[in-house]
């Protein structure tokens, strides 16, 4: 197998804080990776290295044995890596249809005359969106919803909707920030289902931060851990959960621990 992405002794800094230190990780093409670890672990600090949001500190980001590091948000975006948001960011006034052409712009093949006259190419590539955008929300089951404005979807079709359109963006990588927060029982197990054909039949590696150890655990190939900036563990799920040091730090040792794991 070979690398997809590799991070290099990843370190964020906000002035005397440290958030992440000497961050380093290999996802293979076509992998299902997890990254946990309690809350300020540093999970979300690391997504936004590798999708630009952040500046590392120090060290190196290689997508595919392309450094990216430091690289501006939409050129790692066209670099083939996409991401959703903890907190759902959809363009509530716009169709479901719409979000999820906005997503697929990056890759539109018209200049600005093209759009202030609607010329032909103009016309032709808006249909080549349309139809790409309405195969991706029947593959995340939203086709019977693309008029809808996205503000009327219930949340775990926003969910999807977000999913989506990061899809759109024909990503190689899909980093999914807590995907299934908020979600009820049901809605966690359609999520798994669609978060495993987007890698089965789209063949995108995913890299997948999720706080619910159930759903963790029984989709990710690979998991790693994170504890105050650091990494404490990093293999298969079975060797993750009976890792002391992930015991200690994710889920707390006695009686609280055992609480929490029943909780999971």
């Amino acid at each position: 197998m070979t690398a997809l992405l590799e991070t290099r002794d990843l370190a964020m800094r906000f002035g005397g804080l440290t958030a992440v230190e000497k961050f380093c990780c290999s996802i293979e093409k076509g992998e299902l990776f997890g990254l946990i670890g309690p809350n300020g672990a540093g999970k979300t600090t690391v997504f936004n290295m590798l999708t630009g949001v952040y500046k590392p500190s120090e060290g190196e980001i290689v997508l595919d044995g392309t450094p990216t590091t430091g690289l501006a948000p939409a050129d790692i975006s066209a670099r083939g890596v996409s991401r959703t948001f903890q907190n759902i960011r959809l363009f509530d006034e716009l169709s479901v249809l719409e979000n999820v052409m906005a997503g697929a712009h990056q890759h539109a093949k018209i200049n600005l005359l093209d759009a202030l006259l609607r010329t032909g190419r103009y016309r032709r590539e808006e249909e080549s969106q349309r139809e790409q955008a309405m195969r991706l929300l029947d593959f995340v089951g939203l086709g019977d919803r693309a008029g809808l404005p996205a503000r009327a979807l219930a949340y775990g079709h926003r969910r999807k909707l977000e999913i989506a359109r990061a899809l759109a963006t024909q990503p190689r990588l899909l980093c999914l920030d807590e995907p299934g927060a908020g979600m009820n029982h049901a809605e966690k197990l359609e999520l798994s289902a669609l978060i495993r054909r987007i890698r089965d039949e789209l063949g995108i590696t995913i890299l997948l931060i999720e706080h619910d150890m159930k759903l963790v655990m029984g989709l990710c190939e690979r998991i790693q851990v994170l504890d105050h900036g650091q990494t404490i563990c990093c293999g298969a799920p079975a060797e993750v959960q009976c890792n002391d040091a992930v015991i200690e730090a994710y889920l707390g040792a006695g009686e609280s621990g055992r609480k929490k794991t029943a909780d999971h």
